[in-house]
């Protein structure tokens, strides 16, 4: 069973091409940024090691809600403030976010109900996923597209827009690590087309409906 990684730029549209993924084919999408939240939740794999951690570095509010759940808010203002607080949370989310993904790729493939795994995460390339995976997919979509559609969808301004750009990857190193690229700049459907090849080329077909 494959393990396809997808990665790209805010506002590419990534969101849009996993939900093709997710209702057209037989497989599983797991979002490193959902298994961020499960690890950081109580009884997660480094729930402790990260309360702990962001107890070194006080803040405005108490880091945890009366429930017991991180109070995420106050962690992104500990994170952001703090580069050397940021580095440290990075060095353990980030190792701990792969053992589980790839552990859930594991019991996907020992279970054998599903034709591919996908995992999607914005720093798939940055965070080393690349020896781990068997195809690598970059979702493009030129600047202006995306600066349209953080605008409208998110109502981000274009200063808070070029802050994020520039703290990606470039478009050339996407494309260097790349095995595959998406191009959805324009209509979703010829995106959706270019998945289809993508995928006929490697031996899966949309399920029945």
């Amino acid at each position: 069973m494959k393990l396809i990684g997808v990665t790209g730029g805010v506002g590419s549209g990534k969101s849009e091409i996993l939900r093709y993924l997710q209702t057209t084919y037989n497989c599983r999408i797991l979002m490193a940024d959902d298994a961020a939240r499960a690890l950081e939740a109580p009884g997660g794999g480094i729930y402790e090691d990260l309360i702990a951690l962001l107890e070194e570095y006080p803040g405005t509010e108490p880091i945890t809600h009366p429930d017991g759940q991180i109070n995420n808010p106050e962690m992104a203002r500990r994170i952001f403030s703090n580069p050397a607080l940021r580095e440290r949370v990075n060095q353990m989310v980030h190792p701990a976010v792969k053992i589980y993904a790839l552990d859930e790729y594991k019991k996907e493939c020992e279970a054998g109900r599903i034709d591919f795994f996908v995992l999607e995460a914005a720093l798939l390339i940055e965070a080393g996923y690349t020896a781990d995976m068997d195809s690598l997919w970059y979702i493009y979509c030129n600047a202006d597209e995306r600066r349209r559609r953080l605008r409208a969808s998110r109502g981000y301004s274009d200063e808070k827009i070029d802050n994020i750009m520039k703290s990606q990857l470039s478009e050339d190193i996407y494309r260097k690590n790349a095995d595959v690229v998406i191009d959805n700049s324009g209509d979703l459907a010829v995106s959706c087309s270019q998945v289809d090849e993508a995928l006929q080329k490697m031996g899966y077909m949309p399920k029945k409906q």
